[in-house]
């Protein structure tokens, strides 16, 4: 985030907490008038510093309890091509392009561990992956910076 000033990112990080908060609110979790919550946001918006706003709902998590990133090496110039693959499938939630050791790095759930491992035989199978490195997620915490 870019010249955002401390009202910005204190904002931000409230949004993160509770995406559904009023702005009335906000305001009063921030010490600011509900106006200027108002005007803060949609500049954020405007300028593309807030992208929209999510919900995670329990069967989100319930039906994928079981749920790994897996960074993925890629041969040559096949990332566009693999990535496209592995949208494709129901299992993966996210893929992210990456710098550094992995190419990508595809946010996967599964009802079992089973079934996440079948999704990691498939991807290691397609042509181009040079190899990969699977973390399980134990736990996820959404909040502000930190």
């Amino acid at each position: 985030m870019n010249d955002l000033d401390d009202t910005d990112q204190a904002l931000i990080a409230a949004l993160r907490r509770d995406g559904r908060a009023s702005l009335s609110d906000l305001a009063s979790r921030l010490g600011i008038a509900r106006g200027t919550v108002t005007t803060r946001l949609e500049r954020l918006q405007n300028r593309g510093e807030v992208q929209g706003f999510t919900v995670i709902t329990r069967s989100d998590v319930t039906q994928m309890p079981v749920r790994g990133l897996m960074m993925i090496s890629i041969e040559g110039r096949g990332t566009e091509r693999i990535m496209s693959r592995l949208a494709g499938l129901p299992e993966v939630t996210a893929v992210h392009s990456t710098n550094g050791k992995w190419d990508v790095i595809a946010e996967i759930g599964a009802r079992t561990l089973e079934e996440l491992d079948a999704v990691l035989l498939k991807v290691r199978t397609y042509e181009g992956v040079l190899g990969s490195e699977t973390n399980l997620l134990l736990s996820t915490r959404r909040g502000g910076r930190r």
